[in-house]
């Protein structure tokens, strides 16, 4: 299967608007985890774009229309301002093959930059894309985003979390919360706080998590964490636990 894209009404040249905003997600037989989460990212980000709103079950219906066929699936549901003829926003499904959860150790670069707007998941990551790039050409396999006095935000494309013993540290500074984020957090025991790269000795390990569920960290910068296999597939069951809501 390759990428194809279903819209519900004409989509702007490409390159032309970069002002929008998105959601991603695995789908499995015209199931995902955390649809209500997905739709509210969606209805949220409308409203405070485009000072308009966003009918969650239009929404919900392109999406089922474009999976149909492919019930295994990646999934991104695009979100586009009113055009000047439109009384509502441009809804876009774009439809992948499905990727499985990351099964390597992830090793991430630092770079001192953080996403504008961050807790919203809009178009126009030039940044992201430009900085994985180059962390990818040193040898690493993602971004880490780091502010001011090297405190942690976020990986290019994912949430990072930090172990300490038997709690999971996620740090608190600007981020997008991202979807495996929100659905994993409260089953865990979970904190917010402060994390900066001079920290990242004193924990006992890491993760990500994104649209492709959880994974470790084998090494940020010079810092390696320990493989913990047992602490790794702990957390990987509680968010295949979760479970999946029809379309």
């Amino acid at each position: 299967m390759s990428m194809r894209v279903e819209s519900d009404r004409p989509l702007p040249p490409p390159g032309a608007n970069t002002y929008g905003h998105f959601t991603a997600m695995q789908v499995r037989a015209g199931a995902v985890r955390g649809l209500a989460l997905h739709l509210a990212r969606l209805e949220g980000a409308t409203r405070e774009l485009f000072d308009t709103t966003l009918d969650a079950e239009r929404v919900r219906g392109a999406l089922w229309h474009a999976v149909r066929d492919t019930p295994d699936a990646s999934a991104g549901v695009y979100v586009y301002g009113p055009g000047p003829d439109d009384d509502e926003p441009t809804v876009a499904v774009v439809v992948r093959p499905p990727v499985g959860s990351p099964g390597m150790r992830q090793r991430l670069q630092s770079v001192a930059y953080q996403r504008p707007v961050a807790h919203l998941k809009h178009l126009g990551g030039f940044a992201q894309v430009y900085f994985g790039r180059r962390a990818a050409r040193n040898g690493f396999d993602d971004a880490l985003l780091t502010g001011p006095d090297g405190v942690i935000s976020e990986a290019a494309i994912a949430n990072i979390a930090f172990l300490r013993g038997d709690e999971v540290v996620w740090p608190d500074a600007p981020h997008l919360p991202g979807i495996t984020m929100q659905l994993i957090a409260p089953r865990l025991r979970s904190r917010n706080e402060a994390v900066r790269l001079a920290d990242l000795p004193t924990f006992d390990g890491a993760v990500v998590t994104n649209s492709l569920g959880v994974g470790g960290v084998a090494r940020i910068d010079d810092v390696r964490f320990p493989v913990d296999d047992v602490r790794l597939k702990a957390l990987a069951a509680e968010y295949e636990a979760i479970p999946w809501d029809v379309l």
